[in-house]
Formats: C-alpha cells, structure tokens, sequence
C-alpha cells in the first residue's frame, strides 16, 4: 500500500492531537500535579482588596520590614520606631508549590525583632505577606524570597 501526501498530512495531524491529548489526561490524572486555588476563600478577599491597597500604601509611607535570614531561622527586623507593645498582626508563609506547608504566625515582639524558626522553613520559594496595625493604622507588605 502506497501512502500519498493527503494521508500523510492527516496521519501527522492524528498524531500530534493523540500526544497533546495524552499529556491532557496525563496531567488531569496525575496526584502530583495539584490543581487548587491560591486560597479556598478567593472571592470573599477580593472583596477585601481596596483595604489591602490602602494597608500597602501605609506601610510604603515608613520603613519597610526588613528580612534577614539567619542560622536559626528568619529574621523580621520591624521599624526602631514603633512601640512593640502596641503592634499586633500575623505572617502568613506561603509556599507555592505545596499548600501543606503554608503557616501563620502570630507577632508577639518582645523587641523589634520577631523570628520565624528554621525548622518551619523548606528550601525554595516563599511568599511572604506580613499584616500588623499599630496605633489604629493598618499595614501591609508582601515579600518573595527564596530560602
């Protein structure tokens, strides 16, 4: 049997559609490959979204947090002049690639300094978005860092 061009074109066109649909429903079928939201509440915080806009631009208006990593984990250096006493917020810990192993932590700063332990941190990316209000002001920044 003699296969002319038009066979041919149509033979290649089967073939490219049965690979893409192969790596479709191998990807679908895959445990590996999760497929979730970035949050489970996705449309209740875009509601929220215009105070997180005014929670960054607040923050922006003073000295940024500053982030150093160190032996024993994390270091979160806030501003030298706020009062520690009156800040109150959390840190999420975020990590893209596994939703298991994102955290909150609470801020509870006995001085302007607040550390995130080394065991709770994975090598790789993070993201980090640290929320805290001091003296009825709220604030917001956002960090991604590879640990």
């Amino acid at each position: 049997m003699k296969i002319n061009w038009g066979t041919g074109i149509v033979l290649s066109f089967i073939a490219f559609i049965s690979f893409i649909l192969f790596f479709v429903v191998r990807m679908n079928m895959d445990s590996n490959a999760n497929h979730d939201l970035v949050t489970e509440d996705y449309y209740k915080e875009a509601l929220n979204h215009q105070k997180e806009i005014n929670a960054e631009v607040n923050a922006n208006k003073h000295e940024k947090i500053r982030l150093e990593k160190t032996a024993n984990g994390l270091l979160l250096h806030f501003p030298e002049n706020i009062d520690f006493n009156k800040t109150k917020g959390t840190v999420s810990l975020y990590r893209p690639s596994n939703k298991q192993l994102d955290f909150d932590l609470p801020i509870s700063l006995s001085n302007t300094n607040l550390l995130v332990p080394d065991k709770r941190l994975l090598d790789g990316r993070w993201d980090i978005k640290i929320t805290w209000s001091y003296n009825g002001q709220d604030y917001l920044q956002k960090e991604k860092i590879t640990y």
